[in-house]
């Protein structure tokens, strides 16, 4: 399934509001990315800063599953979303 960036951006903000309310989460999302807690607000329509998220909660098969039941999506949604945003694409080395 490909996703519009529109709708990739709607389930990476729900991943930023996932991390947020997920105290352990949070401390470690913004120590990886160098962001403060400012950045998330400011930042949070940002498609480039969204990748950042979806990139984020991909390193952890445990954190997509449990996003994806809390929100009732499939598995592989949040890689169809990040993959719909800008720096998502797969990359072709030949």
């Amino acid at each position: 399934m490909t996703l519009t960036q529109d709708a990739a951006e709607t389930i990476a903000l729900k991943a930023l509001a996932w991390l947020a309310a997920h105290e352990e989460l949070l401390p470690v999302f913004l120590g990886a990315t160098g962001t403060g807690e400012d950045d998330l607000r400011n930042r949070a329509e940002d498609p480039e800063f969204l990748g950042f998220v979806l990139d984020f909660l991909l390193m952890d098969d445990a954190w997509v599953v449990a996003f994806c039941s809390t929100h009732g999506l499939d598995n592989a949604t949040p890689m169809q979303a990040r993959a719909a945003l800008p720096g998502g694409a797969d990359m072709h080395w030949t």
